[in-house]
């Protein structure tokens, strides 16, 4: 699905392509690279958006196939896209027929604002409101993107605080933590909300704690994440491996590489 540009920036510097395309094509490989990695879960995002990245609602199947080989160590993530779902209804109960576990909303990518329910856009409220009914975390790309044809002014994070209001129940994940402009805003939205929390997949961990120098004190509501095979995350191992090298208390390292995770999906 893949637009060319958007493939050729994701190969770029990356001589172990082939081997991700093996991933791709086969999940057995890609547990025992998780095994290798000394990782036990692993959230597989994709959501649609066509117009940048090329991705179609197909990959909602996709992705609902490809962890069948393991659903306790592989959790699904697909998407909607209000302007490309015309039977938004119908789409919605896919999402839930395919136990889909969680959504992705790539604001810079799918050109939209998280909050734009409140300028007509009402397909978001629904998809929220079924999240929210049936338990189902919507996860909000924050910060910036490099793939051409991204709009980086839908990446500021304030603009999820109004859906965080308006759906309480709602678990709200915020990908990436803002960076690398908005890391203030997105510290403040989880002081103020309990029902959202921080992903830092995308962030280089020696770079963590000069984005958010008081991650201990949100641990409990950010979770480890790689963003791997996205461009500038290389290798899983080494990711996980400077995070545990940060000087932070071993009991918030546990919370941040499990603990958190395990509060949005139990089993």
């Amino acid at each position: 699905m893949l637009r060319p540009d958007a493939l050729e920036l994701i190969k770029k510097n990356r001589s172990n392509f082939a081997q991700i395309e093996e991933f791709s094509r086969r999940p057995k490989s890609f547990l025992k690279h998780l095994d290798h990695s000394g990782v036990d879960r692993a959230v597989l995002i994709n959501y649609v958006a066509p117009e940048v990245i090329g991705f179609t609602s197909g990959v909602n199947q996709f992705v609902a196939d490809y962890v069948k080989e393991d659903p306790a160590r592989l959790i699904s993530c697909g998407g909607l896209h209000p302007r490309h779902s015309p039977h938004l209804q119908a789409d919605l109960e896919q999402i839930l027929r395919l136990k889909i576990r969680l959504i992705k909303i790539h604001p810079p990518h799918q050109l939209l604002f998280p909050n734009d329910y409140l300028n007509g856009v009402k397909e978001l409220e629904l998809i929220y409101r079924a999240a929210e009914r049936n338990g189902i975390p919507v996860m909000f790309h924050t910060g910036t993107s490099i793939f051409a044809g991204a709009r980086n002014r839908f990446g500021d994070p304030i603009h999820v605080d109004d859906v965080a209001v308006d759906f309480p129940r709602l678990k709200i994940i915020l990908a990436h933590g803002g960076r690398p402009l908005w890391m203030d805003t997105s510290f403040f939205l989880l002081r103020r909300h309990a029902n959202v929390f921080l992903d830092i997949s995308g962030i280089p961990p020696k770079s963590l704690l000069r984005y958010f120098p008081r991650l201990d004190e949100i641990a409990g509501q950010t979770l480890f994440g790689t963003d791997w095979p996205g461009p500038g995350v290389p290798d899983i191992k080494k990711n996980l491996a400077d995070f545990r090298a940060l000087p932070l208390p071993e009991e918030n390292k546990e919370k941040i590489l499990s603990h958190t995770a395990l509060r949005i999906w139990p089993s």
